[in-house]
């Protein structure tokens, strides 16, 4: 049997069906264009005014971001404003961090202190290595334990790759890091960013 259908129901039949379909929702405001990515800034540059001369260290916020966070946040809070450089060995590394060092009676128990109260947490290692001017964490055994103190290396020293955290490298002042004896203060920590 034939049912005789005429264009005019064709076509109201695709209307009905059509008006059935859910229509798609309207972008939103914020779906319109993507949201701008946020650029990372430059990264810190930390610099330390040492009775030698200013020494500037340049920061890896991409390699060891909690441990850049950690320490520029402690140059701020003038934690190492005054402190003394404790161990200064020439052609291999000077290093600072102590609060103890401040106090000259203290100078058998350098090194050794509490730092900061607030290790790290994280062990931060990269492939990167210990060339001249590295800047990195230094640790009792356990590089989460890293707190306050870091080290300046003056000769390559492949022999602590890998197990220190290294977080920046001296940009200028090298020939102000040569020049530093244990006991020369730290005067003033600051941070460019």
């Amino acid at each position: 049997m034939k049912f005789p259908i005429s264009i005019a129901t064709i076509l109201a039949i695709g209307v009905a069906v059509s008006a059935q379909q859910p229509k798609p929702a309207a972008p939103s405001p914020a779906a319109k264009a993507p949201a701008p990515t946020a650029k990372a800034g430059p990264a810190p540059v930390i610099v330390l005014d040492t009775v030698k001369g200013p020494i500037e260290i340049e920061t890896f916020p991409e390699d060891a971001p909690k441990t850049v966070q950690h320490i520029v946040a402690l140059v701020k809070k003038n934690f190492y404003n005054g402190l003394r450089f404790h161990r200064a060995e020439e052609n291999f590394l000077v290093q600072v961090g102590d609060p103890q060092s401040r106090d000259m009676s203290r100078e058998a128990w350098w090194g050794r202190g509490p730092g900061s109260g607030s290790p790290i947490g994280v062990a931060e290692i990269t492939k990167r290595r210990h060339a001249p001017g590295t800047v990195a964490m230094a640790h009792v055994g356990d590089p989460k334990l890293a707190d306050s103190q870091f080290y300046i290396v003056i000769q390559p020293r492949p022999g602590l790759d890998g197990k220190y955290t290294i977080f920046g490298r001296v940009t200028t002042g090298m020939e102000v890091v040569k020049k530093l004896k244990k006991a020369d203060i730290l005067k003033r920590a600051s941070v460019k960013e």
